[in-house]
């Protein structure tokens, strides 16, 4: 082969390669849990729901809901560790996740279960929705650490019936649960009510051997 189609064929190489998407990559002990299509999510994603880059953006704009919805994993899970920074545009609205899990409505995406709140004076606390209401307030000096309008740091640890929650490194719940379901998917809640915009990034999640 000729030295001028050799250069042409090597030039040609390295265009794809440029032009080619980077898929994301694990960090280290964890494991790819989104992607860009969101292949392994399900819920009202075209009308709700985005992620680029690594981040996750829920919008209820312009009007707002009529009931709360959730992007819910296909995959159901039971023990593991998931941490991400999280923003509520302007400090306004109220979002959380969900673990252990269940869809209790199809049509609106409704969730029971489980859910790590997220928002308001509710930062923290273990919520069950559709699930018997409050689970465990979060310690008051976890309340405290909350930055209103900026990202906060929330790491989540559920080991058998055993769940953490840790706000800006601050414990916020650590304590055992009897209702705690074996186990069930994990899904992030947009709330009814006004717009609001929550945006999830850094997120990382790591699967747990499960103990006998």
């Amino acid at each position: 082969m000729c030295r001028a189609l050799l250069l042409a064929l090597a030039g040609w190489l390295l265009t794809v390669n440029i032009a080619r998407p980077q898929e994301e990559k694990a960090t280290p002990g964890t494991s790819p849990f989104m992607d860009r299509a969101l292949t392994d999510w399900e819920g009202l994603v075209k009308e709700h729901w985005r992620y680029e880059g690594g981040v996750l953006v829920g919008t209820t704009y312009p009007k707002g809901l009529k009931f709360n919805t959730f992007l819910c994993s296909k995959k159901k899970y039971r023990d593991f560790e998931l941490s991400f920074k999280v923003r509520l545009k302007d400090g306004v609205g109220n979002s959380g996740v969900q673990v252990r899990s269940k869809v209790a409505d199809r049509k609106t995406f409704a969730v029971s279960g489980p859910q790590c709140d997220i928002g308001e004076s509710y930062w923290g606390n273990l919520h069950g929705e559709l699930f018997g209401g409050l689970m465990k307030a979060a310690r008051p000096e976890a309340q405290k650490a909350v930055k209103e309008k900026d990202f906060n740091d929330y790491h989540i640890k559920v080991v058998g019936k055993h769940v953490t929650i840790t706000l800006n490194g601050v414990t916020a719940v650590d304590d055992e649960f009897a209702r705690l379901p074996e186990e069930g998917i994990i899904a992030f809640q947009l709330h009814a009510g006004s717009p609001i915009e929550v945006t999830f990034k850094d997120i990382r999640f790591k699967q747990l051997p499960v103990k006998k």
